[in-house]
């Protein structure tokens, strides 16, 4: 059965996957990355785990991997292979689609960037299925985004498309470790409205899930620091879709999973915010933490498509 290797690398934990011929995740695993004991054996780690993956394919489907596909954080040179920086895994300029290639026997490796690669796959066969334009915008530790345009992920000239979460929503606010004061991603992600309501709870174990817990019981503590967050969320989102005119806004990451408690007043915020402006249709992610493992796949098909293509041109 052909079939190709799937990673997704994690600040803390990896998952796997081999992905058939119509995308579909035929088997799973998952492991830590060990960045614990640092950068290099992160990477090793990658390697080691993408070799198992490929044995099992190799001894359970009759074939090796036809291609492989691995997103990770961080800033990310796809076009050379090249893993350039990521802050929670210590690493730098590490030539990650060469290393991959040797380890797993000279098969194409295609590398990509998490958050994009989770949005192709959202764009593609999740909730932007069918529109020709879309954004991804997941709410996790911090806010990224996929700009989608006719099934592909625009990565941008230097690789930085899409980083609404340093879209400037709140001039001189809370400072930023990207050096900006009033960042998007200070006011409206997971990270962001946890830390708020442990401070307002005085529990500093409480978090996002807990302060949406605490929105839907009435609590008005929880509903002036949600009421905030969506404010700033709704004026990063309608910044976007004034310069991206995206048909379909799909919302992921922690946030998103406190479902109507978030979409409700964020959809009426930003239909509140626009004029001119399209609005798009806002929706919720659809394929959750395979996300990225679905796209990983995708990559490593489309690499097989152009080599296909490339091999039969004159």
């Amino acid at each position: 059965m052909r079939h190709v290797i799937a990673l997704d690398v994690g600040g803390t934990g990896m998952k796997a996957a081999l992905a058939g011929a119509s995308g579909e995740l035929i088997h799973q695993a998952r492991r830590p990355t060990g960045r614990e004991r640092g950068p290099d054996a992160v990477v090793e780690s990658i390697l080691d785990f993408a070799a198992e993956l490929g044995a099992y394919g190799e001894e359970h489907f009759g074939e090796p991997a036809a291609a492989a596909g691995v997103a990770v954080p961080g800033i990310v040179d796809e076009d050379n292979g090249v893993a350039a920086y990521a802050a929670n895994l210590g690493w730098r300029d590490v030539p990650l689609r060469r290393l991959l290639s040797e380890r797993l026997g000279g098969i194409p490796v295609a590398l990509g960037h998490d958050v994009r690669t989770g949005g192709l796959a959202e764009g593609r066969i999740g909730a932007g299925k069918g529109a020709d334009r879309f954004l991804f915008v997941p709410l996790g530790t911090g806010i990224a985004g996929a700009i989608g345009i006719d099934g592909r992920v625009e990565a941008g000239a230097h690789g930085f498309a899409g980083e609404i979460g340093h879209i400037v929503v709140r001039p001189g606010g809370a400072p930023c470790p990207c050096g900006q004061r009033g960042c998007l991603e200070r006011f409206a992600s997971a990270a962001a409205v946890s830390e708020a309501w442990a401070a307002a709870c005085g529990d500093p174990e409480a978090d996002a899930a807990d302060c949406a817990k605490a929105v839907a019981s009435g609590d008005p503590n929880a509903v002036r620091i949600w009421q905030e967050a969506v404010s700033a969320l709704a004026d990063g989102l309608v910044t976007a879709l004034t310069l991206l005119d995206p048909r379909t806004l799909i919302i992921g990451g922690g946030l998103a999973e406190a479902g109507e408690t978030l979409f409700t007043p964020l959809r009426d915020a930003v239909r509140r915010r626009v004029t001119f402006q399209k609005l798009p249709e806002i929706v919720p992610a659809a394929l959750g933490d395979t996300a990225g493992c679905l796209g990983a796949g995708l990559l490593a098909w489309d690499l097989l498509d152009q080599t296909d293509r490339t091999e039969v041109t004159p």
